[in-house]
């Protein structure tokens, strides 16, 4: 297969699938794309398991390597979009609560589940290093803004919760993302020798300030160019939002800093620059249409993706066991990650009976995950993560995505009736 091959395949197969949930599943977008693509992937196991011919496996999905894709494209679209798609006017009453949920909550998920992810693999015989126990973490965290809003909208929840849900989803992305890449630099730094104190905080500030310059001088540029042409040069707006952030990846990778927090950062200032009133037609209507689209898109691509991946991932009982072991410490990490900073947080602010259940059990997790996970770079013990991954998004969508409509239902009657 070639990469034009493989990404046919992936755009036709999501958009079958779209039209099939659409029209006849009728459940939310990513709960019904994992069960069409993980269906598929039990059709092709069978009929390679009856039919040896026919077998299709990690020889002809590993013959392209698209892990270069993934990351060099589809994460930092996936950030951008996001990013572009965060009004901070909007946010502004819940900014604090969001801000800290997206910080200092990624961070304690990252440490509860990393480290409880340690011991559990010590456990079952499982070796993996630490900090790529970290990674894992991180990587886990952040949760799915599209199936997290779109799943809101249907509940008379109150607005500040749904400010708090929607934000924290939009925020945490960029947040684990660049965490969890700066803990694999660590990591694979210290492989060499032990690092010392200065040479990560090195690490942490080459990454992520470095990211963030470019992201806000590309950024910058592009609000500029976005003002000078027309509102009506739809075509023009579009390539110029692509064109910063293919640049801003280059650039960031050239001088070897987070090309993840660029993107970012270039989402942050269009997005909100570009709808400032004194600056209306900066970025259109349809520039934010087109990366909605785009994030959408990339999206199914990925959940079709997931369910693929079961063909070409280690099927080790063992392996299988720690995933299904990682899905209870993922959302004990998410509890404790909504915990701990809300409980802190109520000695200034009130907050709602529903917050921390529905912030907890409402994380679903995406395609963002395991485009991360897959786009890591050889390491020993990569394998158990991708696995480990492709458990937890599968039944955080499955499971969770099935059960948090009764939730959310369950505290909008309840609120409804006080």
């Amino acid at each position: 297969m070639h990469v034009f091959d493989i990404i046919a395949l992936f755009i036709f197969l999501a958009g079958a699938f779209i039209f099939i949930n659409t029209y006849f599943l009728k459940l939310p977008s990513s709960i019904g794309l994992m069960i069409l693509a993980l269906g598929l992937s039990f059709v092709i196991l069978f009929a390679g398991w009856i039919f040896p011919e026919l077998e299709i496996g990690a020889a002809e999905l590993e013959e392209y390597d698209y892990a270069e894709v993934l990351y060099q494209v589809v994460l930092s679209f996936m950030l951008f979009s996001g990013a572009l798609n965060i009004d901070f006017k909007k946010l502004s009453r819940e900014s604090t609560p969001i801000l800290v949920l997206a910080t200092t909550g990624v961070l304690i998920s990252t440490f509860v589940i990393g480290s409880l992810v340690y011991l559990m693999l010590d456990f079952i015989g499982i070796e993996l290093h630490y900090l790529y126990c970290l990674v894992f973490g991180a990587l886990i965290s952040p949760t799915d803004p599209i199936a997290v809003t779109k799943t809101i909208k249907r509940f008379n929840l109150s607005k500040e919760l749904s400010i708090k849900i929607e934000g924290e989803s939009l925020f945490n992305d960029g947040v684990a993302v660049v965490l969890a890449l700066t803990l694999l630099d660590i990591a694979h730094a210290g492989e060499d020798h032990a690092l010392s104190v200065f040479e990560i905080s090195w690490i942490l500030l080459a990454e992520i300030g470095g990211g963030i310059f470019i992201g806000l001088f590309l950024g910058y540029i592009g609000y500029r160019l976005l003002k000078y042409v027309d509102n009506d040069d739809v075509e023009v707006e579009i390539l110029i939002t692509l064109a910063i952030v293919m640049a801003g990846s280059f650039l960031a990778d050239f001088i070897h800093v987070s090309s993840k927090q660029a993107a970012v950062i270039m989402g942050l200032v269009i997005g909100n620059e570009g709808r400032g009133q004194h600056v209306t037609s900066a970025a259109g209507d349809y520039v934010f249409k087109f990366w909605n689209l785009m994030e959408e898109s990339l999206a199914a691509m990925l959940f079709v993706l997931i369910g693929l991946e079961m063909l070409v991932i280690p099927r080790r009982p063992d392996y299988f066991a720690a995933g299904f072991f990682a899905v209870n410490i993922v959302l004990l990490g998410r509890w404790l990650s909504v915990f701990i900073p809300i409980k802190l947080m109520s000695v200034k602010r009130s907050f709602e009976q529903s917050t921390i259940p529905v912030l907890t059990w409402g994380a679903l997790r995406g395609g963002l995950p395991i485009a991360l996970s897959l786009s890591l770079t050889d390491f020993h013990g990569k394998d158990i993560i991708v696995t480990m991954t492709y458990i937890v998004v599968a039944c955080s969508v499955l499971y969770q995505g099935l059960t948090v409509p009764m939730l959310m239902r369950f505290y909008s009657t309840k609120k409804n009736k006080s």
